[in-house]
């Protein structure tokens, strides 16, 4: 199962979705969370509070959350939380420590503890 966490520091969850420059993609099935990927992304906030909804940037960010089954972030926007789960991403919000914030969003996502052996994972 793959996880990707905004996180600007690389240890911790500690950026906004929309702050974001970069996804770093974690591979959760092998029983350890082991970094796969680092994506880099266009930031999606404009920092407006009134900004719209911004179409070519978040699909731009899906594109390389491409096979990922969530994403973990500090915090997000509801609208662009919806998107994701439209696309089959589940939106996770979380602070600490990223092999932390994997597990438990593994735990949620497949009802399991890392490495159970399940094809969702």
């Amino acid at each position: 199962m793959l996880i990707a966490v905004a996180s600007k520091s690389g240890t911790q969850v500690d950026q906004h979705f929309g702050h974001a420059e970069r996804f770093l993609i974690y591979d959760c099935a092998a029983g350890q969370p082991r970094l796969v990927a680092e994506k880099p992304v266009e930031k999606y906030c404009s920092f407006d509070p009134d900004h719209p909804f911004r179409e070519d940037k978040f699909s731009a960010i899906v594109t390389a959350l491409e096979g990922c089954r969530a994403v973990i972030s500090a915090q997000i926007g509801e609208l662009p939380k919806q998107e994701l789960e439209k696309r089959g991403i589940a939106a996770i919000t979380a602070v600490g420590p990223i092999d932390q914030a994997l597990l438990a969003a593994h735990g949620t996502l497949c009802g399991c503890g890392f490495n159970c052996g399940k094809k969702s994972c």
